[in-house]
């Protein structure tokens, strides 16, 4: 089962390049991937006839009890079957149904095919907290797939909609999950469903929790307003999604858990309930609908609210009736909407009040259609009839939801013959629709899916022993399936729905005027738009009452609740216990005390420049103090960061004033004072409290030994970042290249690309040929803010600093250093340059854009873990290579190394970032608004 998963990841990031080299015809490929999936489910049918389940299970995070565990039973098995045949049928219809260079059909593709993958991981997990994790990937791709157009905005909103409506659902199922798992230990459902449940209103709370999930997934009332509008989709996502698939999931859900929870007090009411309301209803609203796709979409949530009481309630009968509704929708609905497909890709037009007379010239596809109906209507010998026969027989015991049952099938009878009719028969007045020669990729899957429906039928004894083992899971089943249930009571109801349906289509005239007023007050999509709309508002009265636009009142406030809360409940419990060296050495004492003062001065200046000298004293204080505990490999990363940070500052304040505002005032400012001290003793109680807080052994204890065993290096900080815990390094990295693309976003007012630095310095010096210059001509700095001095000695120190960079970076590994020090001291040696002659003299330090410095960083790192992985160890794992040479002798690489050197270069990029738009384009930005008088004036056509 995880080969199937991992086959359509494959498949999924194939896709793209498939389309790129092949178009529309990459489909027939891709097509492969749930065309395996049906196969083995297919190949599983001994054991699920059997009645026993398939079960694969393989450790994922083993700390948090967390398994890739997968069950076929017989549920699953028919889920898995529906999903990869329509799936592979789906994607055979697309070769044909877009056109070579359709807009994002790249994008699509590898869309449908993953969310084929997420579905399949939704109905073969066994543990709650997988089958949660492909609940969500089919809401994320299905809100790619409904929004595919995104140049229309109803797509859009479809999109939005759904996304919405499902995403909530799916949060309130998953503490639903939560709490069943908690209880039971354990959140594997067929272990759950083996043990004992709780009692009492946890488990209530549980259900409806769960069935919330549910029926928002099932798009069931009163959830039941995304599914009409994401009709904005494509069509054969609409086959697939809204027929074989997402809107199942909820339905696989309660079908899976009713044997254990259908007996749970508000089970049956809201399930029943719910889904009698929603089957009228969205009967009622199809016979309204003049789109056919609209059409089918009300039917689908009519025959979703029948498929929600079949599953839902909880007896053997209901049971087999369930399932075998479950199949005969999935084949009759996929097929009438792919129907739709055709006629809307070759006649134009949906609206059946536009088409007139396609029965002539489309014999085939009008044969498909009237399978495809006739199975909805309940036709024998077709499956719809089998099933239907078998959701009258399971509740003929039960009269108030056998008329419910009668009703909606009534109502499901002639919007079938509606569909038939307005797409097919002949309206006089219209000009007669034609369809062109349906190409067999667009006729054969909806005809294959017809003919399975009407082959099930005549089938449905071999169906009835497949299906009776999940039937049995809720007790004897005393009904069956098959095509000729003899003469009962059932069989009098089908013939009485098919007279009535067909009456209540014949009358449709007359009906007309009822059918227009006969609606609810408030209809779903209107709701959740006025649902939605009151969100806003009261989102924007909370804004607008506390986003002031103050920082240090938000930052206050933060503040405060810390002191408050955390600290408060901290104070009153006094966790510690032992007595507290507040120092080792005198000298520690006396660079806390010039901390603190700088931090209390800091508060109070005036000056912007002045405060964050200050501020840049508590960092250089700091170093300090790991110099003084014994930390130099810190101290020295700490000093260096203290010193870009105040190059970054010195960069910003010069788009600022020179002085704070009048405010705050002198009272104020001791109150922030006096709430910084506050926090500043919460942080190191909570600190304090936290290291001894400590029951078990650190496991840094052991980083020494395992710095020289496994990461061959004697600096435990070094190996620690590019060895012991890589993960985490490769983590900030990702994130130092995340903010490198937002500070260079914010300041950029034009596209970051463009001439390479050098060639622009090229094309500089040839528009001034003429004497030479003894320092670089071209764009420079104005006489007045040079200082060749400066520039001369910040051009002899670059490639020693440079050198000591790269030193820092070799020995790392041993001694204090390592990637991260050494990129900071190369980015000071950038912004000495910078600072010296501006951003001319960093083009010609830096010839090459940031972004390729960045990327060829991750790069390495990340190729330094597949590499890895490659050579048969562990993701990040270092390897000691013994190498030889002539003169030097024996010496060893370290394959960490590698990785640091990404490191190194993630971090230059960043800064090059960091100097290129705060400073470089700033500059621009400075000029072009004539402040050259504070900034760096540029004086063109002179010479130095």
């Amino acid at each position: 089962m995880l080969v199937l998963l991992i086959l359509h990841l494959v498949a999924a990031l194939l896709a793209p390049l498939l389309v790129r080299w092949w178009g529309p015809r990459a489909c027939y490929p891709l097509a492969l991937a749930p065309a395996a999936a049906f196969g083995w489910a297919l190949a599983q049918t001994p054991t699920v006839r059997d009645g026993r389940a398939v079960v694969e299970t393989y450790p994922w995070i083993g700390q948090l009890g967390l398994d890739l565990a997968f069950r076929l039973g017989t549920l699953n098995w028919l889920m898995t079957l529906l999903v990869g045949a329509v799936g592979t049928l789906v994607l055979v219809y697309c070769a044909r149904y877009f056109s070579p260079g359709s807009l994002g059909l790249a994008q699509f593709t590898a869309v449908l095919v993953a969310f084929a993958g997420a579905m399949l991981c939704v109905v073969l997990a066994d543990d709650l907290l997988l089958l949660y994790v492909g609940w969500e990937l089919t809401t994320i791709f299905s809100y790619l797939l409904i929004g595919h157009s995104t140049e229309r905005r109803s797509s859009r909103w479809a999109a939005a909609q759904a996304l919405m409506v499902t995403t909530l659902g799916g949060l309130a199922m998953l503490v639903g999950f939560i709490l069943l798992g908690e209880h039971a230990g354990t959140y594997r459902w067929s272990e759950i469903a083996a043990g004992s449940l709780p009692g009492g209103g946890y488990l209530v709370t549980a259900v409806l929790l769960i069935l919330a999930g549910a029926l928002s997934k099932s798009a069931v009332l009163p959830f039941s307003s995304w599914l009409p509008v994401a009709m904005a989709a494509p069509t054969p996502v609409s086959a697939y999604l809204h027929a074989a698939a997402m809107v199942k999931a909820g339905i696989y859900l309660i079908g899976l858990i009713a044997p254990v929870l259908a007996t749970v007090g508000p089970w049956r009411p809201v399930v029943l309930a719910t889904g009698l309301a929603t089957m009228i209803v969205g009967g009622w609203a199809a016979l309204r609908q003049t789109d056919l796709k609209l059409l089918l979409a009300y039917g689908t949530v009519s025959q979703l609210g029948l498929l929600v009481v079949l599953t839902g309630a909880g007896t053997p009968d209901a049971a087999l009736a369930g399932i075998a509704m479950l199949l005969a929708h999935a084949l009759f609905k996929a097929a009438l909407f792919l129907v739709v497909g055709v006629i809307d890709h070759g006649a134009g037009t949906r609206d059946l009040r536009e088409l007139s007379g396609l029965r002539h010239g489309s014999t085939p596809l009008l044969v498909v259609a009237l399978l495809a109906a006739a199975s909805m209507a309940g036709i024998p010998p077709l499956i719809g009839f089998v099933a239907k026969e078998a959701a009258f027989a399971a509740f003929t015991d039960r009269p108030v939801i056998l008329a419910g049952l009668v009703a909606g099938i009534v109502l499901t009878v002639a919007y079938s013959a509606r569909f038939l009719w307005g797409a097919f028969a002949d309206r006089p007045g219209v000009a007669p629709a034609r369809l062109d020669r349906i190409a067999a990729p667009l006729l054969v899957p909806p005809a294959l899916l017809a003919v399975a429906g009407l082959v099930a039928g005549p089938l449905a004894g071999g169906l009835d022993v497949v299906f009776r083992p999940y039937a049995e899971s809720f007790g004897a089943a005393h009904t069956h399936l098959a095509l000729w249930p003899g003469l009962t009571p059932a069989l009098g109801l089908s013939a009485l729905v098919l007279v009535a349906g067909g009456a209540l289509f014949a009358l449709r005239g007359p009906l007309a005027p009822l059918l227009a007023r006969l609606r609810a007050p408030v209809g779903g999509n209107p709701g959740y738009e006025w649902v939605i709309g009151r969100f806003d508002r009261f989102a924007v009265e909370v804004t607008g009452a506390t986003q002031r636009g103050s920082l240090p009142q938000y930052l206050g406030t933060i503040l405060v609740v810390l002191v408050v809360l955390p600290g408060g409940a901290m104070f009153a419990a006094r966790p510690w216990g032992e007595r507290i060296a507040l120092w080792a050495n005198p000298l520690q004492l006396v660079v806390a005390v010039v901390l603190g003062v700088a931090a209390v001065l800091a508060v109070g200046a005036r000056s912007r420049l002045t405060a964050m000298l200050l501020v840049g004293v508590t960092g250089y204080g700091t170093a300090m103090l790991f110099v003084l505990y014994g930390a130099p490999d810190l101290a020295l990363t700490q000093f260096l960061v203290e010193t870009a940070t105040i190059a970054i500052f010195v960069l910003v304040l010069r788009r600022l004033p020179a002085r704070f505002s009048a405010r705050p005032l002198r009272r104020s400012r001791w109150l922030r004072r006096a709430v910084g001290a506050a926090a500043g003793l919460v942080t190191a109680g909570l600190a304090l409290v936290a290291a001894s807080a400590r029951g078990a052994p650190t496991i840094s204890a052991a980083f020494p030994d395992l710095a020289v065993a496994e990461g061959h290096g004697r600096n435990v900080v070094n190996v620690t970042l590019v060895d012991i815990r890589a993960w985490d390094t490769m983590g900030e990295l990702a994130v130092l290249v995340v903010a490198a693309t937002g500070v260079a976003s914010l300041a950029f007012e034009r596209s970051r690309t463009g001439p390479r630095p050098r060639r622009q310095q090229r094309d500089a010096r040839a528009q001034r040929p003429g004497r030479p210059v003894w320092l670089r001509g071209g764009a420079r700095l104005a006489e007045r803010q040079r200082s060749i001095v400066l520039e001369v000695v910040t051009r002899l120190i670059f490639h020693t600093v440079v050198l000591f960079s790269l030193f820092l970076l070799f020995s790392g590994h041993n001694a204090p250093g390592g990637g991260f020090s050494g990129g900071l001291v190369a980015s000071l040696a950038l912004v000495v340059r910078y600072l010296a002659g501006g951003r001319y003299e960093l083009a010609e330090a830096a010839p090459i854009g940031a972004g390729t410095v960045l990327g060829a960083g991750l790069a390495v790192s990340v190729g330094t873990g597949v590499i890895s992985l490659l050579a048969g160890g562990s993701v990040l794992q270092s390897a000691r290579v013994d190498l030889y040479l002539p003169g030097i002798g024996d010496f060893y690489l370290i394959t960490s190394l590698f990785f640091d050197i990404g490191v190194y270069l993630v971090v230059v990029g960043l800064m090059l970032d960091i100097l290129r738009s705060l400073g470089a384009e700033v500059d621009r930005h400075i000029e072009a608004a004539g402040g050259g008088a504070r900034g760096l004036a540029v004086e063109r056509g002179e010479e130095a």
